[in-house]
Parts: C-alpha cells; structure tokens; sequence
C-alpha cells in the first residue's frame, strides 16, 4: 500500500507567501456570476436553461511561475551552467530528474538566516545512515516550513551555501528542495552580513553554484516534517512553460511499494 504525502504549499493569494509585490493575486468568478457567459454562446437560450442557473466557475490569475510551490530551472541562476552551457529552461528540464528517491535533511534546528555548509550537510547524511545516489532528490526541512503564510515567512530559516550545493551536485543530485522561501538563506539575513563584510560572493550563493554544476530546485514546499529520512520517492514534474525559469509543481512524497 502506497501512502501519498502533498508536500506542496496552495498557490494562495491574501498570505505572506512572498515579498510585497511578488504575491499572487486570483480573481474567483463563481457559477452563478458566469451565467450570463455561458448563455453567450448559445443565443436563445435563458438561466432557466442551465441547472440551478448555474455556469462555471473558474479563476484568473496574477502570478510568477515562481509562486507557489514550483521548480526552477538551471536559466533562473544564470544564462549559462557547466560551465560555458547554456542553461536549461523548465521546457527542457530532463523528466528522469523529476520522480527520483527523496532524502530529507531535517535543519529545523538552524538559525533564521544560518547558511548551511557542506559539512552540515555530511553530518546530517551520517546521522540518518544514507550514502547519495546520482539522481536522489534532497529536501531540506528547515524552521520557515511552519510560518508559511505568517508575516515572518520570507525572512524565516536557514540557506544552503554555495558549498553545501555543490556537495550535493557533485554526488550526482539534480534536484534539491526547501520549504523556505528560497533555496539561499533569507535575502534580509544575507543583506545585513553584505552590509558588515562587503562579500559579494554570499549573495545568492546556493543559487549561483548551478553556473558550475546545473542543477533544479524546488522551493516553498511544506509537509516535509511528515516525511522519514529516507525511504520514500518524490514526484514534481513542473509545468511545461516554453522557455521559463520555472514551473509550478505539485510535489508529492510517495511512500511505500
């Protein structure tokens, strides 16, 4: 028996989901507001004629392909990856990466702000007895995945660094996970330590090593503190938007045969 864990955020408007002006908006038009439409393509015809008066329901929506739980392609960090390649867009994204063993790295205890390094990263593997494997796909569950939709999200858990990435996509990861805001540590953490140190280099960091090594990752995910160590397989297919960053997804954790 295959047990089913959404580990996707609703795309929700009205929530602290993004920074301000990067929310999404939706507009709801609800079935007996649409009526009038549905009679527009049959002449003649009256409410009386649709059942309970009703037409259909249906959304509009005012949003990035990065709101949402979804997935960035390589072209979100840089034109170019591996080097002088370039980049991948969502479209392009191989569909093997997408549906992949999952291993979850629990760094709830980390700071707001922390940037995780390499050896975080290799202690945790050591602490839930798992060896990567090319392909796996790595989430990290960190302190924000509870303040989805409180005013403190954005600004809320840890990062992972150009160091601990680069870990990962040396053993053969192509898609990592957070249930942050974003795969890097919270920009207004990274400012202040700009601000103190004058190091570019930590702006973006996580982000940038996929000009090295591309990579995928999925952001804004939830549900990850229902999820074992390891033992389960990750589905996030995104949407096929020609040329994109990114794709929406609906991620889900799959346990079991």
């Amino acid at each position: 028996m295959r047990e089913f864990i959404d580990i996707s955020s609703s795309l929700q408007a009205g929530i602290a989901s993004d920074p301000p002006g990067f929310t999404p908006e939706i507009e709801y038009h609800t079935h007996q507001q649409t009526a009038g439409e549905v009679l527009g393509f049959f002449p003649g015809a009256t409410a009386d004629d649709l059942p309970d008066g009703e037409g259909w329901a249906y959304e509009r929506v005012h949003i990035t392909t990065h709101n949402g739980t979804h997935l960035d392609a390589p072209y979100h960090y840089s034109a170019t990856m591996n080097g002088r390649e370039q980049a991948m867009t969502i479209d392009e994204v191989p569909l093997e990466w997408c549906l992949r063993p999952g291993v979850k790295l629990d760094f709830r205890h980390f700071p707001d702000g922390y940037v995780a390094t390499a050896a975080d990263v290799e202690a945790e593997l050591e602490r839930i007895g798992h060896r990567l494997r090319p392909l796996d796909i790595v989430v990290v569950n960190t302190s924000a995945g509870a303040r989805h939709g409180r005013d403190d999200y954005v600004a809320s858990g840890c990062g992972m660094g150009r160091e601990a990435t680069l870990y990962l996509l040396e053993r053969g990861v192509r898609v990592t996970g957070t249930d942050a805001w974003s795969w890097d540590a919270p920009f207004v953490h990274t400012a202040r330590r700009y601000a103190a140190e004058g190091d570019a280099s930590i702006i973006w960091e996580g982000h940038r090593a996929g000009r090295e090594i591309g990579y995928c990752h999925l952001e804004k995910l939830q549900n990850l503190d229902a999820l074992p160590a390891s033992g389960f397989e990750i589905s996030c297919f995104p949407v096929k938007v020609h040329g994109a960053s990114a794709g929406w997804t609906r991620a889900v954790a799959i346990i079991g045969a």
